[in-house]
């Protein structure tokens, strides 16, 4: 049976530079990272790669890591935005559109689906926070998979009105999450929800 591990302890042992810490998370996320990282690339170097490559980063900021954000978060935001690196290099943002449709379910744990019903009801206060239009044209778009014109005949404003509240939409939403650290699991209710 394995231990219960103190993740918030192991966190401000890794902020003083402790390694002992850093393997213990290392240890605990590193298979979760791999079969997230693996679900897009589809390929286990290059899924192995990128776990190392997360977990350097946060070797190498971790005098900057803050204590109030969940480290598991934390993690997967650093591996997501890697996986969008990975496919802006090789251009192939469509295989990788492709994939994330079919990899939203990176976790199994009770845990992690806590997690994902927290960050879709932050999101989800967030949209209500908008303006009315705003936000009925974000939920037609992203709900209903409307396009801008067929926003814009159902609604009765310009196709360029339903763009303009579309990227409002998005960009309150990107700042706002960027606040809580969640920014790259934006992708995920945007395409999915």
């Amino acid at each position: 049976m394995k231990r219960a591990i103190d993740i918030d302890k192991l966190v401000r042992g890794l902020k003083r530079g402790d390694v002992d810490p850093f393997n213990e998370l290392f240890d605990h996320y590193s298979s979760k990272l791999y079969h997230f990282a693996f679900g897009y690339l589809k390929s286990k170097e290059e899924a192995e790669e990128l776990v190392q490559d997360v977990f350097t980063k946060v070797w190498e900021k971790r005098s900057q890591l803050n204590e109030e954000y969940q480290f598991q978060s934390y993690l997967f935001t650093i591996a997501f935005n890697q996986i969008k690196k990975h496919f802006r290099s090789k251009n192939l943002l469509e295989t990788y559109l492709e994939h994330a449709s079919q990899s939203l379910a990176y976790e199994t744990t009770t845990q992690s689906e806590v997690g994902y019903r927290e960050l879709k009801d932050i999101v989800n206060q967030l949209i209500n926070r908008m303006p009315d239009k705003r936000r009925l044209v974000f939920l037609k778009s992203r709900m209903e998979g409307k396009n801008a014109q067929e926003i814009a005949v159902e609604m009765e404003i310009s196709k360029k009105t339903a763009e303009n509240h579309l990227h409002a939409a998005l960009k309150f939403l990107k700042a706002e999450l960027a606040k809580e650290h969640l920014l790259g699991l934006l992708f995920f209710y945007i395409h999915f929800f």
